[in-house]
């Protein structure tokens, strides 16, 4: 029968189904941070149980971690740094391989699990973080979890878990210069809603997707969550292998050889059926911005609010009084006063390149406060041996340590109460970046564009606005 690349990996990992329907899932890695991670590990203490394979599990501390330069324990989140000695002393209490605070390894989970070879493909992997998903461009099932969950699987390397529909996106065609995988998913979203995944695990699939780069991969996957996705996977490709074999934790030699061999039958079969088939022309896509208070709410940076018949609704209405927004508005030139480029979504190397390429000979509105947090250490290390974090000082921008920093706010570091920020992040939630901060999800290219500029712009209209 022929069956989708979800299928084989759901199937090569299933231990048993119970009476009701359920599988009992087995999971080769897990992934711990600091904000959650202390609380799986000590309820395990508390009940004398022990992690079933300590070199399959790691933590990191990613989440509340400060990201000034010089930083240690102390965080600007109020009681963080209980959380960082507690999650230290649970890791070491355990034999968990801890990327500490200053660990030259240190990221945020999602990148580190790649950068390692943690995450390969055809393997299962969680984390209590519901952007695990970003993982599976690299063919991995890869899926966020609750901390009770993350207590069982380590305990027990399964899951109990009822299996969901397959759903493909497929994304075809070439899209204009400038745009980027933010863009083409925030265009989704716009087109098919915030629920277009309904719980079902999405494959993403034709040739623009296959075109795309892994990173640009891993952006399409940490953001099928917020189209309420259960997981979401790339077939592995040539361009995969390449990626995964330089990484530490990779197969070598003969094992490396066999392993490929495997991985290139992962992938959905020609006449595989999906519960549901969407398709988007990349080459009608521009570049995007969201309005509102969900990554839905998008519309082309050159377009306008919705107008007042397609706000009317609750979530509408609720959007434009959070965001100081009108029916009908202009998206283009709307002033801002923060950037941020940062998070698992888009502070890969990649990400910064593009964004100095805009910000290079340039200056930050003066009215604008702009940071930038790489995703980790070993980005950051490899975007100054480029001279990316020169670039980034001399247009104005904060250069930081790597971390989630203001991706989410945790009670600690915020732009302010009513300040409008163009953000690289995930979620433009109310109170996400703090309380009463408007954020507007977009591209690299857009913040740094926009953060020139002082107000929203496309890449492309930057030196003329910004001038």
């Amino acid at each position: 029968m022929a069956t989708t690349l979800f299928d084989k990996l759901w199937a090569s990992h299933r231990v048993s189904t119970t009476a009701d329907g359920e599988d009992l899932l087995y999971i080769d890695r897990i992934a711990l941070h600091e904000r959650t991670g202390t609380i799986a590990l000590n309820s395990l203490a508390e009940r004398g149980l022990a992690v079933r394979h300590p070199n399959r599990a790691f933590c990191v501390m990613d989440h509340i971690v400060d990201t000034y330069p010089g930083r240690g324990d102390d965080t600007q989140m109020p009681g963080g740094r209980d959380f960082i000695v507690s999650t230290r002393r649970a890791a070491e209490r355990f034999g968990l391989r801890t990327f500490d605070v200053n660990d030259p390894d240190q990221g945020i989970s999602h990148l580190v699990s790649a950068e390692q070879g943690f995450a390969l493909p055809g393997l299962t992997l969680v984390c209590p973080d519901s952007h695990t998903c970003t993982l599976g461009a690299l063919g991995a099932l890869a899926f966020g979890i609750g901390t009770s969950q993350a207590e069982h699987a380590l305990a027990t390397s399964t899951l109990r878990l009822r299996k969901p529909d397959c759903l493909r996106v497929r994304f075809e065609g070439q899209p204009a210069a400038g745009v980027s995988a933010k863009d083409l998913i925030l265009r989704f979203m716009a087109d098919h809603g915030a629920d277009a995944a309904r719980g079902a695990a999405v494959e993403y699939a034709g040739s623009t997707v296959r075109s795309l780069g892994i990173e640009e991969r891993m952006t399409l996957c940490n953001l099928a969550v917020e189209f309420s996705a259960f997981s979401a996977t790339v077939a592995p490709d040539d361009q995969t292998f390449d990626y995964v074999q330089r990484r530490p934790l990779a197969p070598t030699g003969a094992a490396w050889a066999h392993a490929v061999s495997q991985w290139r039958s992962l992938r959905s079969d020609a006449d595989a059926t999906f519960a549901g088939d969407l398709v988007v022309d990349a080459g009608t896509v521009s570049p995007m911005v969201t309005w509102g208070i969900s990554p839905a709410q998008a519309v082309p940076i050159a377009g306008r609010v919705p107008d007042a018949a397609a706000t009317a609704t609750p979530l509408g209405r609720k959007a434009l009084d959070y965001m100081g927004l009108q029916p009908d508005q202009l998206m283009a030139g709307l002033p801002i006063d923060a950037a941020f480029i940062g998070s698992c979504t888009n502070a890969r190397l990649s990400d910064l390149r593009t964004a100095a390429k805009i910000l290079k000979g340039r200056k930050v509105a003066r009215h604008v406060a702009a940071v930038c947090v790489p995703g980790s250490t070993r980005i950051k290390r490899a975007a100054e041996a480029e001279g990316l974090d020169r670039i980034f000082k001399d247009a104005g921008f904060a250069w930081r340590e790597s971390g989630c920093s203001m991706c989410f706010y945790a009670g600690g570091e915020t732009f302010g109460p009513g300040k409008r920020v163009v953000t690289s992040t995930n979620r433009n939630f109310e109170g996400r970046q703090g309380p009463g901060v408007r954020s507007h999800l977009a591209s690299p290219a857009v913040v740094a564009a926009s953060a020139v500029a002082g107000a929203l712009t496309a890449p492309d209209t930057a030196a003329e606005v910004g001038s």
